[in-house]
């Protein structure tokens, strides 16, 4: 099993910190979520999901896109893909979500792990490209004219170029989902992040209507519970909400980051939802976070730390507080 954020328990367990006292900044999921309405209807939760019930309208609304598929999360179709080509070459941005990496292999394929400076040179010896757009945990964005000039090359020899913009909706104006249906092109989006609804378990893949037929078939029928639709189709909906997020996402990141600098914590780039900071003490600093109860991701290849965003001004000064019990 590879290591993901918000996985608490082991946690609990090392630092002897009851799960309820800690301040989860691991994730990158923005904790003030869409906020869900405490009446529900009891029917979402006794009924199999019905096709016509307006998620696929809501979702075509959202992304301005009508060639897309639910799934049952990103996760899912990042554990398809793989299945729906012969052995290939895979060009991974690296460092980058471990998942797609561990996929592509699980299912036989060659992995080849590339920065964004190598890409050019190595595009001819790959068949496939996957892109996290932003990048996960580094940040980097990769501008469209970039994507859509290495698509073009991939596609006219009958390769893929997979997007995953799962920390896409802060920033809308990088997505390709504008250039959505072309062959070859595969972008995977995820209600998790900027709605903070993780646990519904939703995500779109948007392609080709032939290659979303065959991914459909793979799936299997029924892949996302009704309440789970039920909920995202009202998240899609609410456009007041999201236009808010996109307001406050990037001052509450940019806070994060005047934060983070003021403790020699410096970020190496960030997003609207994370921070990233590479740091040779970064086992340290993840630690000393630790000891207080304050949990941030840790990587150790390179050695860096991501930080997601504190939910309330009590949460802010929690934090403030620790960095500064670790400065003394």
């Amino acid at each position: 099993m590879l290591e993901h954020g918000g996985n608490l328990a082991a946690a609990s367990q090392q630092y002897n910190i009851p799960l309820s006292d800690w301040l989860d900044l691991s994730t990158g999921i923005n904790p003030n979520g869409w906020p869900v309405p405490e009446n529900l209807p009891n029917t979402i939760w006794s009924h199999l999901p019905i096709e016509y019930d307006g998620l696929l309208t809501a979702a075509q609304a959202y992304y301005q896109c009508n060639n897309l598929l639910a799934v049952a999360g990103s996760q899912a179709a990042i554990q398809v893909l793989p299945r729906m080509r012969k052995h290939s070459r895979v060009g991974l941005l690296t460092p980058s979500y471990a998942e797609h990496a561990h996929s592509w292999r699980q299912a036989g394929h060659i992995v080849v792990e590339l920065d964004s400076s190598s890409i050019n040179d190595a595009l001819l010896e790959i068949d496939v490209l996957v892109i996290v757009n932003p990048n996960n945990p580094t940040a980097e964005i990769i501008s469209p004219s970039q994507l859509l000039t290495w698509h073009n090359q991939l596609a006219a020899r009958g390769g893929w170029l997979v997007i995953d913009e799962a920390f896409m909706d802060a920033m809308p104006e990088y997505s390709l989902l504008n250039q959505c249906p072309v062959e070859g092109l595969i972008i995977l989006r995820s209600i998790g992040k900027f709605f903070g609804l993780a646990g519904l378990r939703v995500g779109f893949v948007f392609a080709i209507p032939t290659f979303l037929e065959a991914l459909a078939e793979l799936l299997g029928p029924w892949p996302i519970a009704q309440a789970s639709r039920y909920i995202t189709t009202l998240a899609l909906s609410d456009t007041d909400w999201q236009q808010h997020q996109r307001q406050i996402l990037p001052k509450s990141s940019q806070r994060l980051c005047d934060l983070l600098t003021r403790f020699n914590l410096s970020p190496t780039a960030g997003c609207n939802l994370f921070q990233w900071v590479r740091s040779p003490l970064a086992k340290k600093w993840h630690q000393q976070l630790a000891q207080q109860g304050i949990f941030i991701r840790l990587f150790k290849k390179p050695a860096s730390l991501r930080f997601g965003l504190p939910k309330d001004e009590s949460n802010w000064q929690r934090l403030t507080h620790a960095l500064e019990n670790i400065s003394r």
